[in-house]
């Protein structure tokens, strides 16, 4: 938000206020400082740490991601590669010419075993055949982005068409086409995650392909993620970022003056909760898009402009969880990077509903395999969807015990299995949260960033972390 007309200017330059202290609001306070027109520059962050979505715990032993848990397509054109490269955040494998150059398509990679609900292992070579044809259709979808029209709304009804005519190619017996629509209905769920959305039906086609893939084998980061945002608060000049000052409401398109600035006017007035109000002319606003749905009616005076108000409205904004198991002794094979769970009789062709509380754990994705720490032996699992959100309401305890059954029954048959199939500890965490396009609103995120006479505002989100 920032003036247009003759207002009076500062002596000492231009303040300029960013709320929200998650990656974009520290990027941008980053840009800033670097800025000789800026002098005055402050963060108001609502939380007693910076990072946002970025969220690394000490747990199990070592360092769990609760938030951003990959950087995706980490390469020379990726910021966030850059910025973790610059901060000496990264390994020699990370940072190898050899793992930039590696082309993933923007894909999850194929899983190092997999289990239908059944208790049977599910032939990897099918699961590759199946994860070939669902990618190709992924790709075909972004295909649509500067198309005039597009044949169907969603990604989701897109992907449903052209499998329902592969299907009909399909020469195999009844039981094995029943499993290859599973294990489709896999991917579907996995997709679900990656769109941080409860099902791709809500995912519009023709914005689908705005999302740019970048070279570059997935990466993580061995001290955590979290690293990487205490490194950009350092970076600022002390004092910067204000912690633990929620803002109550940003009153903007004024004239405000303020006893401590005297024979100074200020176009906008940030109100925090605790009464502090900040004079500035400028203000960026980088807080996550849920909030500002939740509080759109009273986050700005006065309300945000039709189109800005209207693109907060039609953006979706999904739920993630994370799950982490630990055990005391692995049931999985040495070399095992990602389990992957197959719910028999369900296919993307169908569309049954099963009451949440009967089957919420059907959209498990399955597991990732986290480094070992010491003797600790740790599974995190990924959910989407109302699924994840059922699953907020449900204890640790109640979703401990689901989650050992359905291991014990995926995996019971299975003789390659070793181990304890008991996890003792179990964290869930609703801090997940990721923003994708639904509802057909190509054009909002682009209304949305789109400076307007008075106003311009960022949502945060974590399109590029995990």
């Amino acid at each position: 938000m920032e003036a247009t007309g003759s207002v009076g200017e500062a002596p000492g330059g231009r303040r300029v206020l960013v709320v929200g202290g998650g990656i974009a609001g520290l990027g941008a306070a980053q840009r800033l400082c670097g800025h000789s027109a800026f002098p005055h520059l402050r963060v108001l962050e609502a939380t007693a740490r910076a990072g946002g979505r970025i969220r690394s715990e000490r747990s199990f032993g070592g360092v769990v991601e609760v938030g951003a848990h990959w950087i995706h397509g980490p390469s020379r054109g990726n910021p966030v590669f850059q910025l973790a490269a610059d901060y000496g955040l990264l390994g020699e494998k990370e940072l190898s010419e050899e793992n930039q150059l590696v082309e993933t398509g923007g894909h999850v990679g194929l899983p190092s075993v997999s289990y239908a609900s059944s208790g049977a292992r599910v032939s990897l070579q099918l699961v590759a055949e199946m994860a070939t044809l669902f990618y190709s259709l992924i790709d075909q979808t972004r295909e649509f982005l500067h198309a005039a029209e597009t044949p169907v709304p969603s990604v989701g009804e897109y992907l449903k068409k052209e499998i329902g005519q592969h299907v009909t190619g399909w020469t195999e017996d009844e039981e094995t086409r029943k499993l290859k629509l599973a294990v489709l209905n896999s991917f579907f769920n996995l997709e679900c995650c990656v769109s941080g959305t409860h099902s791709m039906d809500l995912v519009a086609l023709a914005p689908f392909g705005e999302y740019t893939v970048l070279p570059g084998l997935d990466c993580t980061f061995s001290k955590g993620y979290q690293g990487l945002t205490n490194c950009m608060v350092a970076s600022l000049p002390e004092d910067t970022v204000v912690f633990e000052k929620p803002v109550k409401t940003i009153h903007w398109n004024g004239s405000f003056q303020e006893a401590a600035f005297p024979g100074e006017t200020f176009p906008v007035s940030v109100e925090c909760e605790d009464g502090d109000r900040f004079p500035v002319h400028h203000v960026i606003v980088t807080v996550p898009l849920g909030f500002l749905k939740e509080h759109l009616d009273t986050f700005f005076d006065p309300p945000l402009p039709a189109e800005k108000a209207e693109a907060i409205r039609k953006i979706g904004f999904g739920t993630n969880n994370k799950i982490f198991l630990e055990f005391e002794e692995p049931f999985w094979e040495p070399d095992c990077q990602l389990i992957q769970l197959v719910w028999d009789d369900t296919s993307p062709l169908e569309d049954a509903a099963p009451a949440l509380q009967d089957a919420w754990f059907r959209k498990l994705i399955g597991f990732v395999v986290l480094p070992a720490f010491a003797s600790v032996h740790v599974l995190c699992g990924f959910i989407a969807g109302l699924e994840s959100e059922f699953m907020e309401t449900l204890s640790d305890e109640e979703v401990l015990l689901c989650l050992t059954q359905v291991l014990r029954r995926v995996t019971a048959p299975d003789p390659v299995c070793r181990g304890s199939h008991t996890s003792h500890v179990l964290l869930h965490d609703a801090r997940c949260s990721a923003v994708g396009m639904e509802g057909g609103a190509a054009a909002q995120a682009e209304a949305l960033a789109e400076p307007s006479l008075l106003c311009s505002s960022c949502a945060g989100g974590d399109f590029n972390l995990a």
